[in-house]
């Protein structure tokens, strides 16, 4: 049997404008998956649908296509297998690992106000101090059924049991031989991976997709380095395959911080109207 032919993948989120950090991670990917003569496929992340928007779409679209990039069709749309991941949630589910939490974002703040040593997750948001054990499973479905609101949370401690030592292959973006990463799934802490209203989670969806796509290398930004233990975990319980990963470096701002659309960084939009080309955002990307 023929080794899967190199598949990439660039998969923004449609909840604002690209910037100049999309453009070195969706030119990397291209540039990566040529050399390799590979697939590059495009994945549109909308789970989110109180912040996604088919203009944004369409302007990411537009954006790549002027960039040069071409990529295989369909366009997966993530908002459009709600039923794959809802599948995966329930193995996991099967599997005991999976409970509902009530507790909300404020809550855990409340829960924590004064403690300055208050442990956080790898993105810096505080760790639930609310544990599994802390309420009856029959106490749980019991207002799962009466309709309130909740969070579907992983049970760390348990799930790590269940896996055993994790790891990942990563590989530097100039090429060169791959190093072994361990990963730190615990560091986590109960990750949510699915809520009411939505079968899913950015980290359920990644692996999912990835795996449905036949993705075999992933090639993202340093930032999600970290969650990258979260994902081999799901792939182990889940039973998928693992890629390769590559984490590239940042493009900072003047002021140190990373480009991103919470802080109006200067889209490509705006770059390509004030006369800017496509090999000038190339140089500009550190390309």
């Amino acid at each position: 049997m023929s080794a899967a032919r190199p598949t990439f993948r660039f998969a923004p989120s449609p909840n604002g404008l690209l910037h100049l950090g999309h453009a070195r991670s969706a030119l990397l990917n291209a540039d990566m998956a040529n050399a390799a003569g590979g697939r590059l496929l495009l994945r549109i992340e909308d789970i989110d649908a109180a912040r996604c928007r088919p203009e944004y779409e369409a302007a990411i679209l537009d954006d790549l296509a002027w960039l040069g990039l071409d990529w295989e069709h369909p366009v997966r749309r993530q908002s459009e297998h709600f039923a794959d991941y809802a599948s995966a949630l329930a193995r996991l589910e099967a599997m005991g690992l999976v409970y509902a939490s009530f507790e909300s974002r404020g809550d855990i703040r409340r829960a924590l106000a004064g403690r300055p040593d208050a442990p956080r997750d790898p993105d810096g948001a505080l760790l639930s101090p609310f544990p599994r054990s802390a309420m009856t499973e029959a106490e749980r479905t019991a207002r799962r059924q009466a309709g309130e609101p909740y969070a579907l949370r992983l049970d760390m401690a348990r799930a790590a049991r269940f896996a055993g030592p994790l790891g990942w292959c990563e590989v530097p973006a100039e090429g060169g031989e791959g190093e072994s990463v361990a990963a730190d799934p615990l560091a986590w802490g109960d990750v949510v991976i699915a809520r009411k209203e939505v079968p899913t989670s950015y980290h359920l969806a990644v692996v999912v997709d990835d795996a449905l796509q036949g993705v075999t290398h992933v090639v993202r930004g340093a930032d999600l380095k970290a969650a990258t233990s979260v994902h081999r975990l799901l792939q182990v319980l889940l039973g998928l395959p693992a890629p390769l990963y590559t984490h590239h470096s940042l493009l900072l701002d003047a002021e140190g911080h990373k480009l991103s659309k919470s802080i109006g960084s200067e889209s490509l939009a705006a770059l390509r109207s004030a006369g800017v080309t496509p090999d000038e955002v190339r140089r500009r990307a550190g390309l």
